[in-house]
């Protein structure tokens, strides 16, 4: 793995501080408030911790309750609510100076037999000849904000390329639909919880501003007042992240300041793996102009 993977790992893994009960450090990746990936990376990681090792998470439903401090641990609170013959339930908390911050239910279930079916991936070019998103900000370093600008062209543990690229500073309207192939910049352990958590942190990139598309706006404008509200992530079975993903958004209603945007993350096999829903602040304000 490289450094900055193995800190993500290290940053999913949690100290166990009490009986359901965890601390998790935070990154700061220069945002206004504390990274949402983070703390859905962690909260399953969280919930997981406290499931017999032959039930997997297949779902994740939870609501961001305030801003995160990027510079104060999270401490998560479990609360097994149900071990039943087939299902798992627990109930997450993150808490910051002694309030909320998130909060959300995971669901875990043993592997069994029964109908599959599922959409067909979609046909977009390979991640192989696509600029990576750390390659496009080094083209344009000198008109990041300065707060941004060093973790925007530094190594990451997540290497994200787009398939399709727009100006962020000076965006056109365009149709409310996304892809980008992800993976984790290097070879992580065969543990199936892992993989799940990363792409928990991943699955909160790129997902929210694709509601933002057909309005000619990005996150970049300095009057655009972005966060995520909720988000809800179902896996379909075992994945690999450090093999490519496509995830492919589309955002099909925005109002009342909120987008909402969905997800559908694809192995290289045309396998679909998971599924993401979000829905976001996307408010302008005139008073940042």
């Amino acid at each position: 793995m490289s450094q900055v993977l193995d800190e993500l790992v290290a940053l999913l893994s949690l100290e166990a501080i009490e009986e359901n009960l965890f601390r998790g450090v935070s990154q700061d990746l220069g945002f206004r408030q504390l990274f949402g990936g983070q703390v859905l990376g962690q909260c399953v990681s969280a919930a997981s911790q406290t499931v017999e090792d032959d039930r997997h998470v297949h779902s994740l439903h939870g609501y961001f309750l305030r801003p995160g401090d990027a510079t104060l641990p999270v401490v998560y609170q479990v609360d097994r609510v149900r071990d039943g013959g087939s299902f798992s339930t627990r109930r997450v908390m993150a808490i910051q100076k002694g309030k909320p911050i998130f909060t959300c239910s995971a669901s875990f279930q043993y592997d069994e037999e029964g109908f599959h079916h599922q959409i067909e991936m979609p046909d977009v070019p390979g991640p192989e000849n696509l600029k990576s998103e750390t390659e496009l900000a080094l083209q344009v370093a000198a008109s990041l904000p300065e707060r941004m600008r060093e973790r925007a062209v530094s190594a990451k543990p997540i290497e994200i390329r787009p398939v399709t690229v727009g100006n962020p500073f000076a965006p056109e309207p365009s149709e409310p639909v996304k892809y980008v192939w992800f993976r984790a910049d290097g070879e992580l352990p065969d543990t199936p919880a892992i993989h799940k958590y990363i792409l928990g942190y991943a699955s909160d990139f790129n997902l929210l501003t694709t509601s933002m598309l057909p309005h000619g706006v990005s996150v970049w404008q300095k009057f655009m007042q972005v966060a995520s509200l909720d988000h809800s992530l179902w896996f379909h079975g075992n994945l690999r992240m450090d093999d490519w993903l496509l995830y492919a958004m589309d955002s099909p209603w925005a109002g009342n300041a909120r987008g909402f945007s969905r997800g559908s993350i694809f192995n290289r096999q045309g396998q679909l793996v998971a599924s993401v829903a979000q829905e976001g602040l996307t408010r302008v304000r005139e008073d940042w102009k």
